[in-house]
């Protein structure tokens, strides 16, 4: 098989979750194990952080490996979705895996895996850990798909694992309150491997108790320590202040992902680089402070509050959940604009009123529809959101959705492009061609 058809394998012929939903999520590591047997236990032989939570695992962990490289450490990054191609899920040093490698993998050991009968994301977890230690890096950076407990990264054992928050996503796989959601999040705690929470929330902060308790982890909560003191968005930076609490000592650090959101994420990412010193990594302060600062030119990290535009200022966000929502309306307050233009679309298993009332209805609004089978359509979501008093219209695609909204703004006008995943990830795509 060529690249297209190796990606079209992968796919078309394997359950995947961000495509179908529910139906590709397995309820337990047998699979995982059985590859990671096939490939000689690749997962066992990588220095790595493990990073989970509901929201900022994906900035975390490229902020984490933006620091480790500038520290001139060779840092393999496993992020899961990839907005335009598959091979960002799988960079050494920010640069994207190869052709070739994905599709030798497979041609390789396609026979082999049938019999165990892999979704995609098993495959996936798989094709990383493989070619990491093949081009033997210093260590990796690992990003959980869904959850924790069950998620195919969790056959690691890890140097450190970082949960970055808890809120309300995929409630019908991980539970409906916090502390089930949490419990899920706790199954990347490791016996004596320490623990960082980026966030002390007390809805989850029992569960992470027990678990550190039982498993004789070492829990930190970054927050408890550390404290955002300042933060001013200065020319595309976010300029952030953080004060040890023991010492009151303070430091400023510039980062180049400017999401508001970002600063609970940070004390997260200190503090696990702290503990990597611990471990034996020499990492100075001058390289993490050109770590943050470059965090999207180093490990090519996009999506995130990401400035597409100007003249109309053109905003996209990934932010996809209750919790990530009220993130970008927070963002969205701080900036100055004349008129707002919402280009949003969602996907069909999760609840969208809890998202759809938190949305300005001052704003005008583009329902869109992702290129995937979950995409909720754009007609039902308009019909529900009008119950929610948003008014607009409806698109079947969302580059459509985002040229009428590019056609109805003007020059002082803000259009924001979000919702899900993969409508950024279309939008992106569409804009890349």
């Amino acid at each position: 098989m060529n690249y297209p058809q190796t990606l079209n394998y992968l796919f078309e012929q394997l359950p995947m979750f961000q495509r179908i939903g529910a139906a590709a999520y397995k309820p337990n590591l047998n699979n995982t194990l059985k590859l990671m047997e096939a490939l000689n236990q690749p997962h066992k032989k990588l220095k790595c952080v493990h990073v989970a939570g509901t929201n900022g695992k994906g900035s975390s962990s490229h902020m984490i490996a933006s620091v480790l490289q500038q520290a001139g450490y060779k840092t393999g990054l496993y992020t899961s979705p990839h907005l335009v191609d598959f091979r960002e899920r799988i960079k050494i040093n920010g640069k994207l895996i190869s052709k070739n490698y994905v599709v030798e993998f497979v041609e390789k050991y396609k026979t082999k895996f049938e019999t165990i009968a892999p979704s995609f994301f098993e495959w996936t977890v798989a094709l990383a850990f493989d070619y990491f230690v093949a081009e033997d890096v210093d260590v990796a950076i690992i990003e959980v798909g869904l959850g924790g407990r069950l998620d195919s990264t969790n056959v690691i054992t890890p140097m450190v694992s970082l949960i970055t928050n808890i809120s309300f996503d995929h409630m019908n796989l991980l539970g409906d309150t916090l502390p089930k959601i949490a419990s899920e999040k706790a199954g990347v705690v490791k016996h004596r491997i320490p623990t960082i929470v980026s966030q002390y929330q007390s809805g989850s902060a029992p569960v992470f108790h027990e678990k550190a308790k039982e498993l004789k982890s070492e829990l930190v909560y970054a927050d408890k320590y550390l404290k955002v003191t300042k933060t001013e968005l200065v020319k595309n930076y976010l300029k952030v202040e953080v004060t040890n609490k023991s010492d009151l000592s303070t430091k400023t650090y510039t980062l180049d992902l400017t999401g508001s959101y970002q600063v609970k994420n940070l004390l997260g990412v200190l503090l696990v680089i702290k503990q990597l010193e611990k471990d034996g990594f020499l990492i100075e302060e001058k390289h993490i402070e050109a770590g943050l600062k470059n965090v999207c030119s180093t490990t090519g990290f996009a999506g995130r509050w990401q400035t597409l535009f100007t003249k109309p200022l053109v905003i996209a966000d990934t932010g996809h959940n209750e919790d990530g929502i009220k993130q970008v309306i927070e963002n969205i307050s701080n900036l100055t604009y004349k008129k707002l233009h919402v280009v949003f679309g969602v996907v069909n298993d999760k609840d969208i009123s809890k998202i759809l009332v938190l949305l300005p209805t001052s704003a005008n609004y583009y329902f869109v529809k992702a290129n995937i089978p979950r995409a909720l359509d754009a007609n039902e979501l308009t019909a529900v959101a009008k119950s929610c008093k948003l008014k607009g219209k409806a698109y079947p695609t969302v580059i459509e959705g985002f040229k009428a909204a590019k056609k109805e703004a003007k020059k002082e006008d803000l259009i924001f492009v979000g919702g899900s995943t993969f409508v950024v990830a279309d939008l992106l795509a569409n804009l890349s061609n």
